[in-house]
């Protein structure tokens, strides 16, 4: 925090999953739209992704009355250690390059990975961040959830 005003999020988990695993549930339609959007739901058919450097994603999180499509682009793909991607919402102007998500996977062994994830741009109000960042704990309760019932 600089200021006053937030810069982005910040967050830390150890998931119960080899890193290889972790990875393709960042990378994989049917694993993303599972635990992307924590108790929502993602249809399958609602999500694309073109795993590469360059290559675009998007998904539609499907609430009662609302839909809520986000999108971005893959900037680095390194398996299984990371993505880098961007991230925007249906309120994004056309031309903005949004917000950057870095993820980094390490083996801590003992087939835990340790999930270190980043997201800047300051894009978004210090209140959006912190709603962003309780989405994303929710949303890494729910991959945590899924690399548990499907290793």
């Amino acid at each position: 925090m600089t200021g006053g005003t937030r810069e982005g999020i910040d967050l830390t988990r150890v998931l119960h999953a080899p890193r290889q695993r972790v990875f393709a549930a960042w990378t994989s339609p049917e694993d993303f739209a599972a635990w992307y959007g924590g108790e929502a739901d993602v249809p399958l058919d609602r999500v694309a992704m073109d795993v590469r450097p360059g290559g675009a994603w998007s998904l539609v999180i499907v609430l009662p009355g609302v839909e809520m499509p986000f999108h971005g682009v893959y900037r680095e793909v390194s398996e299984p250690d990371g993505l880098v991607f961007t991230l925007l919402d249906a309120s994004a102007p056309e031309d903005a390059e949004g917000e950057v998500v870095t993820v980094t996977f390490s083996d801590l062994g003992d087939g835990t990975t340790e999930l270190a994830f980043q997201q800047r741009g300051g894009h978004l109000t210090a209140e959006q961040y912190a709603a962003a960042e309780d989405g994303w704990e929710a949303f890494f309760d729910a991959l945590a959830a899924r690399l548990a019932t499907r290793p």
